[in-house]
């Protein structure tokens, strides 16, 4: 695995927050970061091109939708995913567990996988972690992750502890089944929001000894503050050597709160869903563009911005036209804003990391209204 090397450049001496750097066969990744997510093999409304404008270094796939469709073998055959899609920086693919227990029709978990049926054809599929292998192997991502058990919240004890046995167990035989050298496969810590749960999730995926670590089973419903709560407890437990992925989270409230925990890596559909919404994200707050407040602004969504649509001049009255006339260009211009300024957030987390001063840098962001 020499091809992927994370680097500890500084922990923040005000909070603990860790500025690294995650070195991939597709590039070097500034951390901590935020993930854009390309569900389908592609960033909804955006090119490869302007993805990379916005200062994106890594972007995700999803390795149950592409396994739907077009079919991990025909991925293979256009040469890997980066080939398929015209990306040539890093990518990561989840294992696509989430959606088997999220969205899959009538799922069965046994001991071996998990018995679903397609929401495309009603065809029956059995997932392994073998099988999550071999499709994450064929997608050919710079990161993959252990197929695992994601618990609903809220779970009772017992049946959180079963789901997390189940995914030191899955994650034992993802190890043994993973090949690809030029592929880092990380493992995830699970445990509800139980304390002692997740410190013996995160002690027990350590002695796996993965490359990297994803943290699972947050966001799915609990308060905020159980989450951050969760992250601090199994911090210590966690190897400082090893990049730490808070799995499907990524609003700006939890992304500096997160990289205070000790968070290296976040990925959310947020900026992209709610661009589709017309609603924009400023250091202001959300900004609803649909708004008849806005139908004079001409102002752009928000100054100082270096976003393709600020810095071309596209004004809010002119996006809530496009809005209101379900224009494509709408969601083009809000997502490329949106993955922005979570890029440009990112970069001002890391330099306050440096300077050591990151919970001045989160009190000055509430202060102006950002996590509003």
């Amino acid at each position: 695995m020499n091809q992927f090397r994370f680097e500890l450049i500084h922990t923040c001496a005000q909070t603990g927050a860790r500025l690294g750097r995650l070195h991939t066969p597709h590039g070097v990744i500034n951390t901590p970061c935020y993930m854009p997510v390309g569900t389908q093999a592609t960033v909804k409304a955006m090119t490869p091109r302007d993805l990379a404008d916005t200062g994106s270094e890594i972007c995700l796939a999803n390795t149950y939708h592409l396994f739907e469709r077009p079919g991990h073998e025909l991925v293979r055959e256009a040469g890997g995913l980066h080939t398929f899609m015209r990306w040539d920086k890093p990518i990561l693919t989840d294992s696509g567990g989430f959606q088997v227990f999220s969205l899959a029709v009538a799922n069965k978990i046994k001991e071996d996988g998990v018995e679903f049926r397609s929401l495309i054809d009603g065809k029956k599929h059995f997932f392994t972690p073998e099988k999550v292998m071999e499709i994450e192997e064929a997608l050919g991502a710079d990161i993959a992750m252990v197929f695992d058990e994601c618990a609903p919240w809220p779970s009772d004890e017992s049946y959180t502890r079963a789901a997390m046995n189940r995914t030191h167990r899955w994650a034992e035989r993802c190890k043994k089944a993973h090949t690809r050298e030029d592929q880092a496969l990380f493992g995830i810590v699970q445990g509800g929001t139980y304390k002692h749960l997740r410190i013996e999730s995160a002690k027990t995926l350590a002695d796996m000894d993965f490359p990297g670590y994803g943290i699972g089973g947050l966001s799915v419903g609990e308060p905020k503050p159980l989450m951050y709560e969760m992250l601090e407890e199994i911090a210590p437990y966690m190897p400082k050597d090893k990049p730490r992925y808070l799995m499907g989270v990524g609003s700006p409230d939890c992304l500096v709160e997160g990289a205070i925990c000790g968070v290296d890596m976040f990925d959310c559909v947020l900026q992209t869903r709610i661009a589709r919404n017309g609603l924009a994200l400023t250091s202001n707050g959300k900004k609803m563009l649909r708004n008849a407040t806005f139908e004079h602004d001409f102002s752009v969504i928000e100054e100082g911005c270096d976003c393709y649509a600020c810095s071309n001049g596209f004004t809010r009255a002119y996006i809530r036209h496009l809005v209101k006339c379900k224009e494509i260009l709408a969601a083009q211009l809000i997502t490329m804003h949106n993955i922005r300024f979570s890029q440009r957030l990112m970069a001002g987390v890391r330099q306050a990391i440096a300077e050591d001063r990151l919970m001045d840098f989160r009190n000055e962001c509430i202060a102006k209204g950002m996590f509003d």
